[in-house]
Parts: structure tokens; C-alpha cells; sequence
């Protein structure tokens, strides 16, 4: 294929990429009447408060993002250094992919085409390990949360509680023994046969030591405390009297849901709200609020950035064999 047919298909692919984006994100914004909700709720309310929290919110969600950024930046180091500014690019390219494709599978070619082409199935596996410690952190606070969940809004044996501790334990323990050693699942691949010959792209597990994956993690619980934050921030200002504790541990629980559920971002909406509706029923009978609340910080963590990663999408490199900064 010559350079210029090269351009052209380029081309082509990302305006249809931007296209599909914007079109499931205006079927799904058209008419969402948990987003009229929350716009009808907060009409009410002072313009200035209005500004203020919203800013907020806003800011979190460049925090969080921002964070990600330096995470992905760190965890490419070892295959490919980028700049700060390329990651940034890089993430939000991600997140415009995201919102079509199930699992947010697109984020990872939204991200790994800015690297150099031999280095993309590479950048693959290493942002699936930052995933996994994501995965980690929300897993251990959300397994916590449920024992506290049971213990507080259930009526059940001493026994079984705790064995219902035991079990929170133990998974908690799983889950990060096995991010700090992920070396094993290199080990476990090249064990067999089929897998061996494609040790060059999975040999990036290897080169991660503890104490660069303690890094790693604590960007993870960076981001969850942040987009933790957002949601406290309008339950508060909505909700006022609202039990904070109570709030937190739920949020974990839900997080913790969510995270085990196939979804697809823009689909995924419907099942947040009644997930949250489920939980937070034992806190509050606000449902409308809770709903209105979930559907906010979703547009703003996920549309938002979606619709700006649309420009970085037209700065994707598929054909290129030169690495940008």
C-alpha cells in the first residue's frame, strides 16, 4: 500500500471511529431522563453553588484522568518512554473508543496505537496490568465493604458472618498476591507450548518488580479516591443528611459490582442506576437523587472525555513506524 492510500485509509478509519462515538453517545444522551433529573434538581439551587460543585466534579474528573495518564506513562516506561503530554493524548484517545466497544476493549487501541507499531501488542499487556491493579484496589475495598454491609444491614449467625470474613480475606489476599507477583503469569505462559513462541510480547510481566508495581497501585488508589470524592461531593450536596459512612461503604460495594459486571459504557447507565438504586435503598429513599446522581458522574467521567478525545483520535499513528513525543 503507498504512503498516500495509507493516509487516505487513515483517514477514513478515524472519521468513522469518531462518527460511531458521537452517534452512540447522542442516541444515549437524547431524551435520558435521569440527566433531566439531576438538571431539574439543581435548578433549585443557587447558581453559585451550582458552579462551585459542578467545578469541582469537572476538576476531579481531569485529576482522575490526569492521574491515569502518569500511571500509563509509568507503566510503558520500560517498553517505550512517552511524554506526559503524548500519554494524555493517549488516554483520552482511549476513552473515545471506549464508549462503543464492549468491556471498554477500544480503550486499549485508542491508547497503544500512539506507541511504535512493533511495540503495540507490548503496551497491550502492560496496560492490562495497570487494569489489574485497578481491578485490585476495587476489589479489596469493595470485599471489606461487604463485610461491613452484612454486618450492619443483615441479621445472620455469628458462624456465617464470619465466614463470610474468612472468605473477604482470603480473596483481598488473592488478588494482591497475585498483582505483586505477576511475573508467575509469565512463568505460566511460557510452561506452555502454544503460548511460548509469543514470549516477546508477554515478557514485559517479568521486568516488573514490587516495589515498581507498589508505584502502580498507589496510582490506582489515587484515581479511586478521586472519582470517590465526586461521588461523595453531589450525594452531599443533594442528599444532605445523608449518613457519610454509610455512603462511603456502599459506593465500594457498588464500584465493587460494577467492575464484575460485561458492560458497555453507554449501555451500562441503565445497570448503574439499578444497581445503586439496590444498595443505597438501605441509606436513603431518594432514589431519584441516587439515580440522577450516578447518571451525572457517569457523563461527566465518561461522555466528557469522550467527546474531547475525538480530536486525539485524528492524531493516532496506525501506519507510522516512528514513535511521537
Amino acid at each position: 500500500m503507498t504512503l498516500q492510500y495509507k493516509k487516505i485509509f487513515s483517514l477514513i478509519i478515524k472519521i468513522a471511529i469518531v462518527v460511531v462515538a458521537f452517534w452512540y453517545i447522542y442516541t444515549k444522551l437524547i431524551g435520558h431522563k435521569d440527566l433531566k433529573e439531576f438538571l431539574h434538581l439543581i435548578n433549585a439551587m443557587p447558581k453559585v453553588q451550582i458552579w462551585v460543585v459542578l467545578s469541582s466534579v469537572v476538576a476531579l474528573m481531569l485529576a482522575n484522568w490526569g492521574i491515569e495518564a502518569f500511571k500509563w506513562r509509568r507503566i510503558i516506561r520500560p517498553i517505550e518512554p512517552i511524554s506526559l503530554k503524548l500519554a494524555i493524548e493517549s488516554v483520552f484517545c482511549g476513552l473515545t473508543w471506549a464508549v462503543f466497544t464492549p468491556n471498554r476493549l477500544g480503550e486499549y487501541g485508542g491508547r497503544v496505537f500512539f506507541l511504535s507499531p512493533k511495540r503495540r501488542i507490548i503496551g497491550v499487556v502492560a496496560m492490562a496490568t495497570g487494569n489489574i491493579g485497578q481491578l485490585v484496589i476495587t476489589n479489596v475495598f469493595g470485599a471489606i465493604a461487604v463485610c461491613f454491609f452484612v454486618y450492619r444491614f443483615t441479621e445472620i449467625e455469628l458462624s456465617l458472618f464470619l465466614a463470610i470474613v474468612v472468605i473477604s480475606i482470603a480473596f483481598c489476599l488473592f488478588f494482591i498476591i497475585f498483582f505483586f507477583n505477576i511475573r508467575w503469569l509469565n512463568g505460566i505462559l511460557l510452561s506452555m507450548r502454544f503460548t511460548r513462541k509469543y514470549k516477546k510480547f508477554y515478557s514485559i510481566l517479568a521486568r516488573y518488580k514490587k516495589l515498581e508495581l507498589l508505584k502502580i497501585l498507589g496510582f490506582c488508589l489515587a484515581r479511586y479516591i478521586v472519582f470517590s470524592i465526586q461521588y461523595v461531593i453531589l450525594f452531599l450536596w443533594l442528599i444532605p443528611g445523608i449518613n457519610i459512612a454509610d455512603m462511603l461503604m456502599l459506593l465500594f460495594i457498588f464500584f465493587f459490582v460494577q467492575s464484575s459486571l460485561p458492560s458497555l459504557d453507554l449501555l451500562d447507565i441503565g445497570v448503574r442506576s439499578v444497581t445503586a438504586i439496590f444498595f443505597f435503598k438501605y441509606i436513603t429513599q431518594e432514589n431519584a437523587v441516587v439515580v440522577a446522581c450516578i447518571a451525572s458522574v457517569w457523563l461527566i467521567n465518561i461522555i466528557i472525555p469522550a467527546i474531547l478525545g475525538s480530536y486525539f483520535v485524528f492524531k493516532l499513528n496506525f501506519f507510522g513506524d516512528h514513535q511521537r513525543n
